[in-house]
């Protein structure tokens, strides 16, 4: 998945994109807005990490754009202020998040990870067709092989369910450990047993591996 950092503080952003890849991201970065908001149009993202004050176009400027442009991405700013009047101007514009300067990576993996998420996680479709005759419904989470419904566990449902709202794109470990396991301390092997157990049920290649990358579904 991709993220497009805008951040004008050095140390914060090398810090950012350094942490943000280490979790699995592919990370743009920049340091005036006028940058960031050109990569906008020109590329697709899948969450915005925007810094408020910064050179040439502001942050709250981008969010207006964006929103005005219809580009259906999430945005979190990142933001040192902390006068109750900028937060509110903010969410008015159509932001999901903030997070304020200074902030643990924790904190910031959280966010991330969350915001993803649960703004990715859905759709206007009824049935979604996958692959060899693979298919998945949102009014009841099934997952179905030529009609029929396959058992999963509420753990593996959940996975399912993260993988096929996002399908094409490789979801990062940690993403899925904060949305499957609600955030609570589980390992990597945790999450191959559960990508085991549904193989198991369905087929070896209705969700693909990249070693250090994460897991996905085809489109």
């Amino acid at each position: 998945m991709k993220i497009l950092l805008l951040e004008d503080d050095y140390t914060y952003k090398e810090s950012i994109k350094e942490f943000l890849e280490e979790m699995g991201y592919e990370v743009d970065d920049f340091e005036n807005g006028q940058n960031a908001l050109d990569a906008i149009y020109e590329k697709s993202y899948d969450l915005l990490l925007l810094d408020i004050r910064v050179p040439e176009i502001d942050g709250y400027e981008i969010l207006k754009t964006v929103r005005k442009a219809k580009i259906d991405v999430p945005i979190i700013f990142i933001t040192s202020l902390t006068d109750i009047n900028n937060l509110s101007l903010g969410y008015e514009l159509g932001c999901n998040d903030y997070i304020r300067k200074p902030f643990s990576l924790k904190e910031l993996k959280y966010r991330v990870s969350q915001t993803i998420s649960s703004y990715h996680l859905h759709t206007t479709l009824e049935s979604i067709s996958l692959q060899d005759g693979y298919s998945y419904t949102i009014a009841n989470s099934a997952l179905s092989y030529h009609g029929d419904d396959i058992m999963l566990s509420s753990y593996e449902k959940k996975l399912i369910f993260l993988l096929v709202k996002n399908r094409g794109n490789f979801i990062s470990v940690e993403t899925i450990k904060d949305y499957v396991w609600d955030g609570r301390e589980v390992g990597d092997t945790d999450i191959r047993m559960a990508i085991k157990k549904i193989r198991d049920k369905t087929d070896k290649t209705l969700i693909l591996t990249a070693k250090g990358i994460g897991y996905k579904i085809e489109k």
